[in-house]
C-alpha cells in the first residue's frame, strides 16, 4: 500500500467552528496547512495548533471582503508551501435577529461581500496556484436552497448562501480546464458561535463526513451542492 501524499490546504476563517476543525483534522491526517483569519494574534487555538505541528500550519492574515488582503496572501503563499491542493472557502457571517420590516441594506451588502463575492474572489486570486486536479469546497447551508425554504429565516445569509451556490456552479466552470472539483456543502446544523444554541452535531462529526466526500469527489462531481454525507441538497 502506498503511502498517502500530503497535501498543501488553505482554510479560511480557521480561527474557530468548522473552519478550526478542519484545520486540525487535516493536521492530524498528515496534511500542510494555510489557516487564515482576520485577527491571528487573537487566534489563541489555532496559535497553538502551530506550536503542536510546527512547520505544518503556517497562520496568515486574511479578510475575505478586501482585494488588497487578498493579494497579500498570494505573495505569502511560496513561503509557505506553494501550490494549492484544496481550498476551504470556510469564512462567513450571520447576521442574526433579522426581522421583515426591519431589514436593511447593511446586513446585505456585508452578508454577501463576506459570504458569496469574497470567496469568488480569492478562489480567482489563488488559482494560478492549484495544483492540477485541486478542490475547492465552499461552505454553503440548507438555509441557501431556494427549494427548501420553509419560513423566514435569516434573510441576509440565506440570500448570499444561495449566491455562494451560484458562484460554485460558476467556478466549476471556470476551473474545469484545471481538472479541478469544486463542492458547495451543508455541513448540517453544527454546534459553533454561529450555529446557536439549538445545534446537536460537534463540529469534528461534520468536518469527518465533508472530508470523506472531499476525497471521494472527482471531476465529474464539480459545481455540486451536497450535504456532509455527499448526498445532493435542492438548489
Amino acid at each position: 500500500m502506498t503511502a498517502r501524499h500530503s497535501l498543501h490546504c488553505l482554510v479560511t476563517g480557521a480561527n474557530r467552528g468548522i473552519g478550526l476543525e478542519f484545520t486540525r483534522q487535516l493536521l492530524a491526517r498528515g496534511d500542510r496547512v494555510t489557516a487564515t483569519c482576520r485577527h491571528p494574534g487573537r487566534a489563541t487555538a489555532l496559535n497553538a495548533l502551530a506550536g503542536e505541528h510546527p512547520g505544518r500550519l503556517h497562520v496568515l492574515p486574511l479578510d475575505i471582503t478586501e482585494a488588497k488582503s487578498h493579494a497579500e496572501l498570494v505573495r505569502e503563499l511560496p513561503l509557505v508551501g506553494g501550490g494549492i491542493d484544496l481550498l476551504v472557502n470556510n469564512a462567513g457571517v450571520l447576521h442574526s435577529g433579522e426581522r421583515f420590516g426591519q431589514l436593511t441594506a447593511g446586513n446585505f451588502e456585508d452578508s454577501f461581500r463576506t459570504n458569496a463575492v469574497g470567496p469568488l474572489l480569492l478562489t480567482q486570486a489563488l488559482a494560478p496556484h492549484f495544483v492540477t486536479g485541486a478542490k475547492v469546497v465552499n461552505l454553503s447551508s440548507v438555509l441557501g436552497s431556494i427549494g427548501s425554504v420553509d419560513g423566514f429565516h435569516t434573510p441576509s445569509y440565506a440570500v448570499s448562501k444561495a449566491a455562494l451556490n451560484m458562484v460554485t456552479a460558476l467556478l466549476a466552470q471556470a476551473l474545469a480546464e484545471r481538472g479541478a472539483t469544486v463542492l458547495a456543502f451543508h455541513p448540517g446544523w453544527v454546534m459553533t458561535d454561529m450555529g446557536g444554541d439549538g445545534a446537536q452535531l460537534p463540529a469534528g462529526d461534520a468536518v469527518a463526513a465533508m472530508l470523506r466526500v472531499v476525497d471521494g469527489a472527482t471531476p465529474t462531481d464539480s459545481g455540486r451542492f451536497l450535504n456532509r454525507h455527499g448526498e445532493p441538497v435542492p438548489w
